[in-house]
């Protein structure tokens, strides 16, 4: 899947109603395309077919239950867990109230016009850090920031840095914590630092994922 001119041209159009100076192909650094996946509801064009999800459990007595979810998006992704769970509670024998309406996500655990003070925190706690790291951290992690920093009291105890201040104890904590195994799951699926490294810098960091996964493998063994 590609984005196509015509796309292009319609985007560049829409964003330049918003700024001063119009945005060019040539300011263009990346481009993101992907597939939504829709549940088949009989509609003649995809533009009206219906976004929301369709839930569809198989299973007999007795049986654990097969529940496969047609549709959706990421803004429902939410409701859609409680109401999977709502097929499967009586399997489990279990039945709880939903929780997670008003749960701030990971790490989201401040007030929603507190980002500041956030930076604020941590920038007492780690006084080394400049202001634009300890941004980006907290834009990322929120308040799980910490957990990444951990006991570093200046750039070297981060470990390596990778690039635009990328660094070891970043990464690290994304393998840890986020499922990332390649450079691209970190670069483009949870920094979009890619947007800022050069090919060199991403080869790089690549090196040191295959180590690292290696490394974990033989731990397993």
């Amino acid at each position: 899947v590609k984005i196509s001119d015509a796309e292009i041209d319609y985007l560049c159009a829409a964003a330049s109603e918003y700024f001063a100076v119009a945005v060019r192909r040539s300011d263009i650094v990346w481009t993101y395309s992907a597939v939504r996946p829709l549940y088949d509801d009989g509609a003649s064009k995809a533009q009206e077919a219906t976004r929301d999800y369709v839930l569809k459990a198989d299973g007999g007595e007795g049986v654990a239950p097969l529940v496969n979810a047609f549709g959706g998006k990421i803004t429902t992704f939410r409701r859609l867990a409680e109401s999977m769970l709502e097929k499967i509670e009586g399997f489990l024998g279990k039945r709880g109230k939903p929780w997670t309406h008003d749960a701030p996500l990971p790490g989201g655990d401040f007030p929603a016009t507190g980002f500041d003070a956030q930076v604020a925190r941590l920038k007492s706690a780690y006084p080394f850090l400049d202001q634009r790291l300890a941004r980006r951290l907290t834009r990322l992690y929120g308040t799980r920031a910490q957990k990444l920093l951990g006991l570093a009291k200046s750039n070297a105890d981060l470990g390596r840095n990778f690039g635009t201040d990328l660094f070891e104890a970043e990464v690290r904590y994304l393998v840890d914590n986020e499922w990332a195994v390649t450079a691209e799951d970190v670069l483009w699926r949870r920094t979009k630092r890619g947007l800022h490294f050069s090919r060199e810098q991403a080869a790089a960091l690549e090196e040191f994922m295959r180590g690292l996964s290696n490394r974990h493998v033989a731990a397993a063994e």
